[in-house]
């Protein structure tokens, strides 16, 4: 049975980038906001590439140990365990570092070797050295305005990269991104971003993140099977945004006027 391919919908030159870095072996950089389509686009080069992906949910307690490996004991023997980084490697699968940033400094300083012309990763434990397979990439993608200046990447890690911007696309694109999605009617999916566009703009209302395409895909599905329109852009649109109630009972009558 032949897996389907993830649906993707290209906005750039976005594919084509990805394959030269993938024949060049040169590390790839996804820079934007959350629900853009970084997780997707990944996916959809692995499936494209037919070639394994392996996905690292990066946060503040996530380690080099994690990544590489750690012995365990089982039975009467303690035997070495590869984490996720040092299978990739060993494989030659794709390695994606989902927001990267949120990673502990010793995670940077171990992928440091496998994203110069070195491409090896030193693993301290076992004291050995092994060499990247052929086919081995990584990808890591991080949102540059979440917590602005608290959790930044190093000019040095960054450049370390090439990078490509993520944004949330033109109405017409994120129209049929939703109806591909949810098999919507395109009206509805018209008016679900044209509320996030409008949400977009309202910058006076500091939201620390605003309207994904993700949020809209929720949404749509839910008024898919059945629930009241308003009801589905409540809970799945503007409860997510924010738990000011202030802001949300203004942002209800927002939608519920354009929905």
């Amino acid at each position: 049975m032949t897996e389907i391919a993830p649906y993707y919908h290209q906005i750039g030159k976005e594919v084509e980038v990805f394959n030269h870095s993938y024949e060049n072996k040169i590390p790839v950089l996804l820079k934007g906001p959350t629900g853009t389509g970084k997780t997707r686009f990944v996916d959809y080069m692995a499936h494209h590439l037919n070639k394994k992906m392996i996905t690292i949910s990066c946060h503040e307690e996530t380690s080099s140990t994690d990544l590489i490996g750690r012995f365990i004991i089982k039975g009467a023997e303690t035997i070495w365990i590869d984490g996720p980084l040092t299978t990739a490697v060993k494989e030659g699968a794709i390695l994606y570092m989902d927001e990267i940033a949120e990673a502990r400094p010793d995670v940077i300083v171990a992928i440091h070797s496998l994203t110069d012309h070195r491409k090896e990763l030193y693993i301290d434990k076992l004291g050995k050295t092994v060499k990247a397979h052929e086919d081995f990439m990584l990808v890591a993608s991080f949102n540059p305005g979440y917590q602005k200046g608290f959790k930044e990447l190093k000019p040095s890690t960054r450049q370390r990269f090439i990078a490509l911007p993520f944004s949330y696309p033109k109405a017409k694109n994120e129209t049929e991104i939703i109806e591909n999605e949810t098999e919507i009617e395109g009206s509805i999916a018209k008016k679900l971003v044209n509320i996030a566009n409008k949400i977009r703009n309202l910058t006076e209302l500091g939201l620390t993140e605003t309207v994904s395409t993700r949020l809209l895909v929720d949404a749509a599905k839910l008024i898919k099977t059945g629930l009241p329109k308003r009801l589905a852009v409540k809970v799945a649109i503007v409860e997510p945004l924010t738990d000011d109630r202030e802001i949300a009972e203004a942002l209800v009558d927002l939608c519920d006027l354009m929905i």
